[in-house]
């Protein structure tokens, strides 16, 4: 059964299409052909206020649509036009800051590729070190590999239905692990035989497994952002150890690891990083100066520097947590830019910022303090995530254009 927790969570802005919950007031939609519809099919996870309360251009409505069929809400196929066309004529896009382009010394070629099925939501990009990217299909339960040089892409499904796949990471084998936020599980998928083991949550209420990553010893460590909580998993025993933030509804994040071992994770609930001791597992916060920072993502230098997005503030913020110092610069977007998908590449800082139009990608030179941005193609629509290839070019994947894309560095 569809989990309305997670729709909640995960996609909040974003329909539910099921059927009303008996009794439940409707607030009054506008008139028009699929007035009806919406009305029906649009108010049991999250009730119509949130559908009226939203604004899309025509193709994020029906990736929206897509993405509830692919998850198996059973909306009859003669409504789904109907439906389409009344959210994007009655509920169109809200204004957004412009892109704000600003030249610089790089060079670089963005390469997108459409994934094969509409409405599948790429949300977690990998660059592996054969020179693939790998992309989590969130509402199409399955994980995606591009092959840059051919343009070949190949899907693997996954084991358990409506797993919803989240993150990605790949290990020393070659094995792509994820995690599952709807079926509350951490899973690795074997490229070569395609091959599925899945790792379960030990306690019921560990939900929502979202970032992953990899320690030099092995261990893998993972957010779960609705439970406040923090994972290990060992992959030689599949043990699982859970701890919770100590601040309640802090929503841990972004998840990346030091050069020394040492797990950072972006509290999104809040405005704090915190540190993770990996044998004691007891956690140390770091205060961010504005009450409203909000990290999102993080990214790490070569000298184990903190560098996080502040999504709602619409900063790029450095912290060191020798010394717990933060600086922060106003992101070229301004303050309703939305910084999301970031990392560190030889020493220079690339992000995405989700809330312009169109979306773009962002260089910062922390030796010159400057910026250098580039629109994304697509319109990139919401790149959440970001990952850097062996050679140092960022990837991304577009979650609402349905696409993956390589920034190529000249």
């Amino acid at each position: 059964m569809l989990t309305k927790l997670f729709l909640l969570a995960l996609i909040a802005v974003v329909l539910c299409l099921t059927p009303p919950a008996r009794g439940q007031t409707r607030p009054n939609l506008p008139d028009g052909p699929g007035r009806e519809a919406v009305a029906t099919y649009c108010s049991g996870c999250h009730g119509l206020n949130r559908v009226m309360n939203s604004g899309y251009p025509q193709a994020y409505w029906h990736t929206a649509v897509r993405m509830m069929l692919n998850f198996e809400v059973p909306i009859p196929p003669d409504q789904i036009n109907l439906v389409t066309d009344y959210l994007a004529k009655n509920f169109p896009e809200k204004p957004k800051p412009v892109a704000n382009i600003i030249p610089g010394p790089a060079r670089i070629d963005i390469r997108e590729w459409q994934v094969p099925i509409p409405g599948s939501r790429p949300h977690d990009p990998l660059a592996t070190r054969d020179g693939a990217i790998w992309y989590t299909g969130q509402m199409t339960n399955r994980l995606g590999r591009v092959d840059p040089k051919s343009g070949q892409i190949r899907e693997y499904p996954l084991k358990t239905p409506l797993t919803a796949p989240h993150g990605l990471v790949e290990d020393k084998s070659g094995n792509i692990w994820y995690t599952g936020n709807n079926q509350a599980l951490v899973g690795k998928l074997d490229p070569k035989t395609g091959a599925v083991t899945e790792y379960k949550m030990p306690d019921p209420k560990a939900r929502d497994p979202h970032s992953l990553a990899f320690d030099q010893s092995g261990i893998l460590w993972f957010t779960l952002q609705q439970s406040n909580m923090i994972g290990r998993l060992d992959p030689t025993t599949g043990d699982i150890k859970l701890l919770t933030a100590p601040m309640p509804r802090s929503r841990p994040y972004g998840v990346m690891v030091s050069s020394k071992g040492i797990p950072f994770v972006a509290l999104f609930g809040t405005n704090k990083i915190a540190r993770i001791d990996p044998k004691t597992m007891e956690i140390r916060e770091y205060a961010l100066p504005d009450p409203k920072a909000r990290p999102r993502r993080l990214a790490l230098t070569g000298d184990d520097i903190v560098w996080y997005s502040d999504f709602p503030r619409g900063h790029l913020g450095r912290l060191d947590p020798a010394t717990g110092q933060v600086t922060e610069w106003q992101s070229p977007g301004g303050p309703r830019s939305e910084p999301y998908g970031i990392v560190a590449s030889k020493g220079v800082i690339w992000y995405s910022e989700s809330g312009t139009k169109p979306n773009t990608v962002v260089r910062f030179d922390p030796k010159t303090q400057n910026f250098q941005t580039w629109v994304i193609p697509s319109g990139g629509y919401i790149v959440r995530k970001m990952d850097v290839t062996p050679g140092g070019n960022p990837v991304l994947a577009t979650s609402t254009v349905n696409g993956v894309a390589l920034v190529e560095v000249k």
